[in-house]
């Protein structure tokens, strides 16, 4: 375990970026130590808020020469506790909330180049308003920042249509440990010269080196987009729909969000804004998006004959097409408070996982036998990005259980899930990455191959075990 650091070694590090960026101990510093869900509070004796690539340079060189350990950070929204500074290590916390300027705008090449620190809807409205589309959408994009995203590799709604962050990302500057400077900041669309680098630090969540700028690929905007409301009386109804849709408009269908109704029945209890969004209630919904880069009536009339044919084949039970830009936006609000809506209900036992989008359908049914087992009761609430295979599949508390108890049967519902999840082929972590709660995991599931060639890249880029300690990997003592 690492020392606490001392006085003199802590005013060197704040001479590099100046006390007026800096946060002690004795100044409040919750939002850089409390998992953003308040499951673990870490400590930190410094938090550091650089300015530019050469500060981070200067940080990360003291910090290999006197074996200080760091934890980057962004936004602090993840739900892994990645950013967390473990109080054992004694780790500085590095913000990079202070570099988030655009770097290059260039049209021409459909890209954007900006500091790790800019917050990503702010990327968003900067790509509309010239006419782009940058497509990774969050529930924390007003908050949560581009370099954090890279380090997570986060999903999102349009991982359907234009992939998750590793397929948004073209190049990157990357500070490694040892305070050495990796530009690869690079535009190109062809480039076959050996390894790729950047993907060995999208992902990694700060353990191999701080990411410090970025280029994002961006896409022509749409010029027409339908929203809408499906009912379905299954799940495999509406994978059957998920298949008609992509074979009729493909990569125009840009989301598909599954929803059960206890989901729908927890957002209009706890929100006035929200109503049943079909006359009918059914046991399963969909949020269907339908984009089209010619016009909104080609969005319309896609929307249309997909919803026609669904209906014909008794695939959809009923629907409704946003009638508004300002619906469509209040439907896609109604799937961003999903989580929020739980949160009234009492505790709640949740997993981001993913299967095979097939076995969706099984991990579902099967899936809430298995909890039923062990917490009659318990409310399955399993939402999310049905057309790449990523559900939030968490069950709140019986109605008659208090959270304490209820919590009891945590690590009991979450083996089998887990469980469950390897059995079809999935993966127990599908957007959120690792962090400190999932390593166990990592160690049970990810073969000795594996754990081997991810360490010794860790041992290769961060010899003196300084970025994000016991953060994604157990490392060897």
């Amino acid at each position: 375990m690492p020392e606490p650091i001392s006085p003199e070694l802590l005013d060197q590090f704040i001479a590099i970026v100046g006390a007026q960026h800096t946060l002690g101990t004795s100044d409040d510093q919750t939002h850089y130590t409390h998992e953003n869900r308040g499951y673990v509070i870490g400590q930190t004796p410094l938090v550091l808020k650089p300015k530019s690539t050469s500060e981070v340079a200067e940080i990360l060189k003291l910090a290999n020469v006197t074996g200080t350990t760091i934890a980057p950070q962004g936004g602090h929204t993840g739900h892994a506790g990645g950013g967390v500074p473990l109080a054992e290590n004694h780790s500085i916390v590095v913000s990079m909330e202070r570099m988030n300027k655009v770097l290059e705008l260039d049209l021409s090449a459909n890209t954007l180049t900006v500091e790790a620190g800019m917050i990503l809807e702010n990327i968003q409205n900067l790509a509309l308003e010239n006419n782009r589309l940058f497509p990774l959408a969050l529930g924390s994009q007003g908050s949560c920042m581009i370099g954090g995203n890279i380090s997570t590799n986060a999903g999102g709604t349009g991982v359907l249509a234009f992939g998750n962050t590793r397929e948004l990302v073209m190049g990157l500057e990357v500070v490694l440990a040892n305070g050495e400077i990796w530009n690869g900041l690079n535009k190109l669309r062809k480039n076959n010269t050996g390894y790729d680098l950047k993907d060995l630090f999208i992902g990694a969540e700060g353990t191999l080196g701080i990411v410090t700028a970025a280029v994002l690929k961006l896409f022509p905007a749409p010029i027409g987009k339908e929203v809408a409301w499906a009912g379905f009386s299954s799940p495999e109804n509406a994978l059957k729909f998920l298949d008609l849709a992509k074979s009729k408009c493909g990569n125009q269908l840009t989301a598909f969000e599954l929803v059960p109704r206890r989901g729908i029945e927890f957002l209009v209890k706890h929100f006035d804004v929200f109503n049943d969004p079909l006359e009918t209630p059914f046991p399963w919904y969909g949020l269907i998006e339908i984009s089209s880069g010619r016009s909104q009536d080609d969005a319309r009339l896609l929307s249309e004959e997909i919803f026609s044919n669904a209906l014909e084949e008794n695939i959809v039970e009923d629907a409704v097409l946003a009638s508004s830009i300002a619906q469509q936006k209040l439907f896609w609000k109604m799937r961003e408070d999903l989580p929020n809506s739980q949160r009234p209900e009492g505790a709640s036992i949740a997993h981001d996982i993913s299967v095979p989008i097939g076995k969706v359908p099984e991990l579902i049914r099967r899936g809430e036998l298995l909890v039923q087992n062990i917490v009659p009761g318990a409310r399955m609430v399993a939402f999310g990005h049905l057309g790449d295979g990523n559900i939030h599949f968490n069950f709140t508390k019986p109605v008659d259980m208090d959270d304490e108890c209820y919590m009891e049967f945590r690590e009991a519902v979450n083996q089998q899930i887990y469980g469950l999840v390897m059995e079809l082929d999935g993966s127990f972590s599908a957007e959120h990455g690792i962090g400190l709660f999932k390593t166990d995991l990592m160690e049970q599931n990810k073969s000795a191959v594996e754990l081997k060639m991810m360490r010794q890249l860790k041992d290769c880029f961060d010899p003196q075990g300084i970025m994000n300690p016991g953060k994604v990997l157990k490392m060897p003592v």
